[in-house]
């Protein structure tokens, strides 16, 4: 029994480390640095007697099977997650963001699309206890907002959740992730402007006076942002969400970005808000052979 203890805990031990190769820190520093040192070190320790995978994207892929199978960490579910709802409720021209940044609170995945969505993703590790006053902000600016939870764990959520939040469904059958709309969201047209304000870069706020106004207001600089706020009040909840929504989808979109990606990288691309440039950076390191098998080769001349 103690045997068998200690080979789950290598294994866990193992998977562990294994999910640490997908966090932001070692892709930023294969980004800004070329250093793969830490895809290295996890390499070395596990599989230097592996011949199979010889670049580093290859053994990405490996170690993503293995977590996918035998740890499913939250950069699994996620990446799972976040294809299934670009699949459902995105399309071409659609802007979307991880982990979009309000006040408050966070913004698990929002999507811009003729219309604004947020979605709030709930594992079964979660609670509900920061959930009201996620939702209480999300509706101050999103027209759209869902909560999506494992199916198992709808009663728990259901008497917590507003009835005009949607509520989208999570179940596994035969390991494959699936959704399912189980309540449609209810359009919100109670925008609040001084929240939406905070979302928006200083240059985009002033875009949206200028076009209701013609001007920005009359006002030395450091008094313009709450100047423009007060502007931003003046205007009609339907026509500030437009000139919102215009604004957002002025932005990058990276739709096109995300399809052509390797579907194990395709969170810590919209995680890290990757440009083509970047990805190609990325992809350069990623290709290179692993430092270790280039070390066992010399080791056999």
């Amino acid at each position: 029994m103690m045997k068998q203890d200690v080979q789950t805990y290598n294994i866990m031990d193992r998977m562990r480390s294994y999910s640490s190769a997908f966090s932001r820190a070692l892709f930023t520093d294969i980004i800004k640095y070329g250093d793969c040192s830490r895809l290295d070190a996890i390499h070395d320790r596990y599989d230097g007697k592996r011949k199979k995978e010889k670049t580093y994207f290859s053994y990405l892929k490996y170690l993503y099977r293995q977590i996918s199978i035998n740890y499913r960490c939250e950069y699994v579910y996620k990446n799972e997650l976040i294809e299934l709802l670009i699949k459902k409720y995105a399309h071409s021209n659609t802007v979307i963001f991880n982990e979009f940044r309000m006040q408050k609170s966070i913004v698990d995945l929002a999507m811009f699309n003729g219309n604004s969505r947020a979605f709030e993703i709930k594992t079964e590790y979660d609670t509900t206890r920061r959930l009201i006053g996620q939702l209480v902000d999300y509706t101050r600016v999103f027209q759209l907002c869902y909560v999506v939870i494992p199916a198992n764990m709808l009663e728990t959520y259901e008497k917590d959740i507003p009835p005009y939040i949607g509520i989208v469904l999570m179940r596994e059958s035969g390991g494959v992730l699936e959704l399912d709309e189980a309540r449609p969201a209810v359009e919100n047209k109670n925008i609040d402007a001084g929240m939406m304000m905070k979302c928006l870069r200083t240059k985009e706020y002033e875009n949206m006076v200028i076009e209701e106004f013609g001007k920005l207001p009359d006002v030395p600089y450091y008094e313009m942002y709450e100047a423009c706020e007060e502007k931003l009040y003046d205007m009609p909840p339907d026509k500030l969400h437009q000139y919102f929504l215009k604004e957002i989808e002025k932005r990058k979109n990276n739709m096109c970005l995300l399809k052509k990606a390797p579907r194990e990288l395709r969170q810590m691309y919209l995680q890290l808000g990757l440009s083509k440039g970047q990805i190609d950076i990325l992809q350069t390191y990623l290709n290179n052979p692993i430092k270790s098998q280039l070390k066992l080769c010399i080791s056999h001349i």
